[in-house]
């Protein structure tokens, strides 16, 4: 599988495998991808391309770095600005976490710990949680270079919503299980 790569290169990159196992480190390069274990495993940052696989070097891009605290894995990758950054990892056979893709629940919220990201259509984190540095991958534009890290999905979502609906994380009732499943 080779790489996409900005129509101003007279060069082909070598295969995504290859890319990997290579032992160079060039983080200053920005058609290299990093997708390592936090063990610093490194790799070259992998170019953008755009959702049909064009590029436009007239779009700003900017450095997304994801740091996955479930896979324990950090991502980095290049984003156009007027592209939302879970796509543009998709199309770079990057996972991140997602559920809606609408900017509706909160499976793919991040933590943002240095950057912007513009998220108008982030409909599932509410007002305050935004300005808390929280935003949703499937619906955010970066509009600098950005360093999230992803959540916890019920964790966002008691920030959002347990004032409202309950009086702490509920806890689990095998009591009330077995008899709910007796009643079948």
């Amino acid at each position: 599988m080779d790489l996409l790569v900005p129509p101003s290169s007279c060069c082909r990159k070598p295969p995504l495998h290859r890319q990997l196992t290579s032992s160079t480190n060039n983080t200053r390069n920005p058609s290299s991808l990093k997708c390592r274990p936090r063990k610093t495993v490194s790799s070259e940052l992998q170019t953008t391309a755009g959702v049909n696989g064009s590029y436009s070097p007239s779009i700003r891009t900017h450095k997304v770095t994801v740091h996955d605290r479930f896979r324990g894995v950090v991502h980095e990758f290049l984003v156009p600005e007027d592209q939302y950054i879970l796509h543009t990892a998709e199309s770079q056979n990057i996972t991140l976490p997602f559920a809606c893709r609408h900017g509706c629940c909160t499976s793919c919220a991040v933590r943002i710990k240095s950057g912007q990201i513009k998220q108008p259509e982030a409909l599932g984190i509410s007002a305050e949680l935004k300005s808390k540095g929280y935003a949703l991958l499937c619906v955010g534009y970066p509009s600098s270079d950005v360093e999230v890290e992803t959540q916890d999905e019920d964790e966002v979502y008691w920030l959002q919503f347990g004032r409202y609906f309950a009086r702490g994380p509920v806890e689990r009732d095998d009591y009330a299980l077995e008899l709910a499943l007796g009643d079948e």
